[in-house]
C-alpha cells in the first residue's frame, strides 16, 4: 500500500477547517486558521513531491508564504 497517497485526505480535511476557522470574527480562531492552514500546506508539499505534481508543489508554497504573513499579522494584532 502506498502511504504517501493517503495523506491528501487529511491535507484536505485540514485544509476545509482551517479556512472554516479564517472565516471567524475571532482573532484567535483565524491565527489558528492559519496555523492549521500552513499544516495543510505542508501535507500537499508531502503529497505533492511523491506523486511529482509540481503545480501543486508551487500553489502550496504561495499559499504557505500567503499563510506566514497571516500568522505573523494575527500575532501582532493579538
Amino acid at each position: 500500500m502506498d502511504y504517501f497517497s493517503l495523506i491528501q485526505w487529511p491535507a484536505m480535511v485540514i485544509n476545509i477547517l482551517s479556512v472554516w476557522m479564517l472565516t471567524s470574527q475571532s482573532k484567535g480562531k483565524r491565527h489558528a486558521g492559519f496555523l492549521l492552514s500552513l499544516l495543510s500546506n505542508l501535507l500537499w508539499v508531502i503529497w505533492g513531491w511523491h506523486v511529482q505534481a509540481f503545480a501543486v508543489l508551487g500553489l502550496q508554497i504561495a499559499l504557505a508564504t500567503l499563510n506566514i504573513h497571516g500568522v505573523r499579522k494575527t500575532e501582532s494584532n493579538a
